[in-house]
Formats: C-alpha cells, sequence, structure tokens
C-alpha cells in the first residue's frame, strides 16, 4: 500500500562531520564539536516552523566512549553547557526534551541536569528527542528481554519496550557529512523510514537544508512493502 502523505511528523539526524569540519580548517576538534552545537540550536529554534512534531538527533553513541579521552570529556561538557543555556529557551518555545539511551549511566550531575530538564519541558507540544549513550542494538536487546518478560515475543510487544514507544512513528532520517550508514542509530525505527544522504557537514547544516530533505520526502511514494 503506497502513502503519499506529505508531511514528515518524526525526523531523526544522524549529525556527522564536526571532526571533518574542524580538520578541513585547521581547527581543533572540539571547535568543531561547539559549531556542531549551534547548528543544533539554530534548528530547535526553528522547529514550530517546520510542522515536525518530533526531532530526534544522534548526539552521543555507546560506542563514541572508545574516542580519545579528552574528546569525551569535551563532548561531555558541551552537553552539560547546552542543557543549562537552552532550557529557558526550550520552554519557550514549548518544547518537550526526551533522552532516549542509557543516559542515566553518564556522570551523576549530567543526570540530575537531564531529569531537571525533562520536568521542567514536560508540557511541550513538540518533542527534541537526543539519544544519549545509544546504541540501537543494545536497545532492541533491552525491548527483547523486557518483552520476554510479559510473555510472547512479537514485532509489538518488542516495539513497545523501545525507548522511543511514546513517539511517532520514524518518517525520515538524515546523514550529513556524505557518509552512507545508520551507525546502530534507531535500526529498529528505520525499518519502513526515508532516508536521507547529505554531504553537508554537520556544523554547515541548516534550515534551509533541513527543508530541502523535507521537500524531498514529500516527492516520495512511500509503499511499505507493497506497489
Amino acid at each position: 500500500m503506497a502513502d503519499t502523505s506529505a508531511q514528515a511528523r518524526h525526523v531523526a539526524i544522524i549529525m556527522d562531520g564536526n571532526g571533518r569540519w574542524a580538520k578541513r580548517r585547521h581547527l581543533p576538534r572540539a571547535l568543531g564539536h561547539q559549531r556542531g552545537v549551534e547548528a543544533v540550536r539554530t534548528l530547535v529554534r526553528g522547529l514550530a516552523e517546520t510542522g515536525i512534531e518530533c526531532l530526534t538527533l544522534y548526539a552521543f553513541s555507546s560506542e563514541n566512549w572508545k574516542r580519545p579521552g579528552e574528546e569525551v570529556d569535551d563532548l561531555m561538557n558541551l552537553m552539560r553547557k547546552f542543557v543549562k543555556s537552552d532550557l529557558p529557551e526550550f520552554i519557550a518555545n514549548d518544547v518537550k526534551l526526551k533522552i532516549i539511551g542509557d543516559w542515566q549511566g553518564l556522570a551523576h550531575d549530567i543526570v540530575e541536569m537531564l531529569e531537571d530538564a525533562l520536568a521542567k519541558t514536560s508540557g511541550g507540544t513538540r518533542t527534541l528527542a537526543v539519544a544519549l549513550n545509544y546504541g540501537s542494538q543494545q536497545e532492541i536487546a533491552r525491548a527483547a528481554a523486557k518483552a520476554a518478560g510479559g510473555g510472547e515475543i512479537t514485532p509489538e510487544t518488542i516495539a513497545a519496550h523501545l525507548d522511543t514507544a511514546d513517539l511517532p512513528p520514524l518518517d525520515l532520517l538524515i546523514r550529513t557529512s556524505g557518509e552512507v550508514r545508520l551507525s546502530n542509530f534507531l535500526l529498529w525505527q528505520a525499518a519502513y523510514a526515508e532516508m536521507i544522504f547529505v554531504d553537508t557537514l554537520w556544523p554547515d547544516f541548516t534550515p534551509e537544508h533541513l527543508q530541502e530533505a523535507l521537500d524531498e520526502f514529500a516527492r516520495r511514494e512511500r509503499r511499505y512493502g507493497g506497489r
């Protein structure tokens, strides 16, 4: 059965290319990550204008712990600054924060900050879901274990225990920087999502790039295995 619905309700982005952006400019990787955060901030500010109900961003994977310790520390500190500085803006823009992944395994102060942000933004009408310490295979394994504890394991019972169970189905997945792979991100949810891979490095990704992707999505015919 074909679906010609033009509006993407749930969009996910693999934000790739911060390091390469910095390298091309002979700048520290940390500055590339800072510019990447600015790109996130700009997109969130314009979220209401897109019609998107949920934007899910791949911020820190469970595999990112393998990076050099200094870079991991920079990323964690950026996370602290982002939550602290942007929380009032989330509230003002009616944005609800959601965290997916094993985020409670992060540093204690970050967990406390996130818990506070989740509580203070719970009334938002549009959702920003941030994947932190996230790995899709691990998520599916957790969901399957929970489904088994309740009896029958089916696609429906597994889906009901995913981190994204309360979010709209994933419509569109975008990856920046020219890489063409999912990197253990939303593997289950992406089963019938449309995918768009762009060459733009994440710090250069703008609301205009997002709108181009949404326009491309609107031109596609979603078939879900049918003709």
